[in-house]
């Protein structure tokens, strides 16, 4: 199976606008360069996936994705998810592929076996795999094949709203919940969650 990895980049300096009770704005684009930075290395060394896309309106974060050899989508215009992502769709298509997966650069505790897990179950297609965040109302992870199978529905709720989509496109839905692929790092609680995580890993 032919399969592209799009990763979706909020501008460096703005993401995790709600951390700022806790982060200053420095220490946020840093925080949210890391998390780019790790989701690439961890997704570039699959020989599962065939490419890498990063589509972002941000500049910085494009050149970091292409240092590590992926392709990259510019945004232009108002920035709006769904919009972004079906660009990236439209551009892996071009090269024939087979199917798509749609992860965010924000899971810190994304590993290689979580993505080769949502692989796993993308086994006889036409086939959408979902990974919900850990509240089970978000979507952190979305594996479809074909790549079109659904419309994008990113946003608040969109869990639910992809898991209709699917059973309304006749597809099978398959889904996955990983503590790992649960955690998106998005508000305060997140974050305390992430440290106790790594001291507790430090301590072991």
């Amino acid at each position: 199976m032919t399969l592209w990895a799009i990763v979706p980049v909020k501008p460096l300096r703005r993401g995790k606008s709600r951390l700022a009770g806790m982060l200053t704005e420095d220490e946020r684009t840093v925080l949210n360069q890391e998390l780019l930075e790790r989701t690439l290395k961890t997704l570039s060394s699959l020989k599962e996936l065939d490419q890498v896309l990063v589509v972002s309106r941000d500049p910085h974060a494009l050149t970091i994705a292409r240092n590590h050899g992926a392709k990259t989508v510019q945004e232009d215009g108002q920035p709006h998810l769904n919009t972004a992502l079906t660009r990236a769709t439209v551009v892996a298509q071009v090269h024939a592929i087979q199917g798509v997966l749609i992860l965010p650069a924000d899971l810190p505790l994304l590993t290689q076996e979580d993505v080769l897990t949502l692989i796993d179950r993308a086994a006889k297609p036409p086939v959408v795999v979902i990974a919900p965040d850990r509240h089970g109302k978000g979507t952190n992870a979305l594996l479809m094949v074909p790549a079109g199978q659904i419309e994008y529905d990113f946003g608040k709720g969109s869990f639910q709203r992809h898991c209709d989509r699917v059973t309304k496109s006749g597809a099978r839905l398959e889904i996955v919940e990983l503590p790992s692929l649960g955690l998106d790092l998005d508000l305060p609680e997140d974050l305390e969650m992430v440290r106790k995580l790594e001291r507790i890993k430090e301590q072991g």
